[in-house]
């Protein structure tokens, strides 16, 4: 009897996006701060984000893994809270 060998396939895992959500009470300098030190966007970009968000109410600031783009929701939505602005942050599947 002969057996073939089947080479062991793995996924790559699964990404989902970070999606900051616009309101009307969180300054617009804190979600380039949020940006920048969350998501290690660079000045100009952080901005060209923050300015989606603005005008189309959302804007996705990186892709994770699951577990990552968990804790970058949650480390956001944490900050956010401590510094009085409700801005949302969530994780959806890309």
């Amino acid at each position: 009897m002969v057996v073939e060998r089947q080479a062991a396939r793995t996924k790559p895992p699964r990404l989902y996006q970070v999606v900051l959500l616009n309101d009307d009470y969180t300054p617009m300098e804190f979600v380039v701060m949020i940006l920048q030190e969350y998501f290690n966007h660079d000045l100009e970009t952080a901005t060209q984000i923050m300015l989606k968000i603005h005008h189309e109410g959302r804007g996705v600031c990186g892709l994770f893994t699951k577990d990552v783009a968990a804790t970058k929701v949650e480390s956001v939505s944490t900050a956010a809270r401590r510094s009085g602005h409700p801005l949302q942050c969530i994780s959806e599947a890309a």
